[in-house]
């Protein structure tokens, strides 16, 4: 059995995280929706569909073939947004999915999966969304109770179940008390250390607090948790990633690469992006490549506490996340300089850099330059790229003619988005 992890029309309201990257590789926990998937489905192998225009940087990042199905094998297609980190979907989807007759996996007008048995009318991958309306006619239809992730701030729903299911899948015949190959100081305090994994090479240095009596605390391969930081669970500090002295990380996962400090608090950040001084992060989701200056702060909460609306670039306007607490939205390799405030439900654009006193507009598109002071004007992409090619460089990366194609076709496209201008 083939395994085709696919996307949607769903994706588009994932924006601007998916501007640069397929649904599937975001991320709640530790793995990526991709890797997640990957571990719950036997397979014979995996296959990859995206939109066209992320094709090739799909390929480079998963080392996976990307829009092309061999002949004559049976394949079981899995929707990239799907939220599944204990596998209970998988199990149901697998049970059903065996014999000839093809089948269709449906929550409302979402395909979930489809059972594609070689020999049978094939299901195309030829265009940018996958959907039940492409399954061959005649497949049976079954509805399946299941989550997929509509909105970036669904996640956040999911970082307790992701974090405890990465747990499981890493102490795994790991006597989590020896934790071996690894500097953990003797005056760091860690409470449930029974659902505490330090990977080989971390470091946990004196004063440092990790409370995993939440929910479990991953410290990933040489990754560094400094003096006198606090990390509570549900958390996971990933590979390489540092944790400065006096942080605070409570319910968040911080990806591979990165640089924190401050609090941090219910939030995501995808890799390679810094926050490296105080400030406040809540409620909120960080591409790749971003930095935030020193006291960044983020709001979460409405003065009236009432349900924080976003702007939807899909949709050209606001809609309600239907929540109380959501904070920050920003894209790849986008920065704000030092004392930058955000208002709740704010969303930022791809390569976009700010600065100034005062709150940011609630949405700026991609690609643009300025502060609440001064006009926001085009940040022009020559200049976007060099910036971009240094800060990568800085973790030993480089950027691909790939990705820069990608990052020339998502400034072009978002002209009309920066010619409306920056939202309130």
């Amino acid at each position: 059995m083939l395994l085709c992890i696919f996307e949607d029309y769903g994706t588009e309201y994932l924006r601007p995280l998916t501007l640069t990257r397929a649904s599937y590789m975001l991320r709640a926990g530790r793995r990526t929706l991709l890797e997640t998937t990957r571990d719950h489905f036997p397979a014979t192998g995996t296959v990859l569909h995206s939109r066209s225009a992320l094709a090739g940087v799909t390929g480079e990042e998963t080392g996976l073939p990307v829009n092309r199905i061999p002949d004559g094998v049976d394949v079981l297609f899995v929707n990239g947004r799907l939220v599944d980190p204990e596998g209970t979907v998988a199990a149901d989807i697998i049970a059903s999915a065996k014999g000839g007759t093809a089948l269709a996996f449906v929550t409302g007008e979402d395909l979930v999966a489809a059972w594609i048995p070689a020999g049978s009318a094939g299901l195309s991958v030829d265009s940018d969304a996958v959907t039940a309306a492409d399954v061959p006619a005649g497949a049976s239809r079954i509805s399946i109770d299941c989550v997929l992730v509509n909105r970036l701030w669904d996640l956040f729903d999911h970082i307790g179940a992701s974090v405890a299911a990465d747990f499981g899948e890493l102490s795994k015949g790991y006597n989590i008390f020896e934790r071996p190959d690894t500097k953990v100081s003797e005056h760091a305090i860690l409470i449930a250390g029974e659902h505490i994994f330090v990977a080989p090479g971390a470091e946990v240095r004196a004063g440092a607090v990790l409370d995993a009596s939440a929910g479990p605390v991953i410290i990933d391969k040489e990754a560094t948790i400094f003096e006198h930081t606090v990390i509570r669970g549900p958390a996971v500090i990933g590979e390489h990633s540092l944790v400065k002295a006096g942080g605070n990380v409570d319910s968040s996962v911080i990806g591979p690469w990165c640089k924190v400090a401050g609090e941090i608090k219910g939030s995501i950040i995808q890799g390679f992006s810094n926050k490296a001084h105080p400030g406040y992060l809540g409620d909120s989701v960080l591409g790749s490549w971003c930095n935030l200056g020193a006291d960044t702060n983020t709001s979460n909460l409405r003065n009236d506490y009432g349900a924080v609306s976003l702007y939807n670039e899909t949709e050209g306007a606001m809609e309600s996340s239907g929540r109380v607490f959501a904070g920050l939205f920003m894209g790849d390799h986008s920065k704000c300089g030092i004392d930058t405030m955000f208002n709740t439900g704010s969303v930022i654009g791809v390569c976009c850099n700010l600065y100034g006193a005062g709150y940011q507009p609630r949405y700026v598109p991609s690609f643009m330059w300025g502060s609440p002071d001064d006009r926001y004007v085009d940040y022009r992409f020559e200049k976007a790229i060099r910036v971009a090619r240094t800060v990568m460089g800085r973790r030993e990366r480089s950027l691909s003619a790939t990705t820069e194609e990608l990052l020339q076709r998502v400034y072009a496209e978002s002209v009309r988005h920066r010619e409306d201008g920056p939202r309130k």
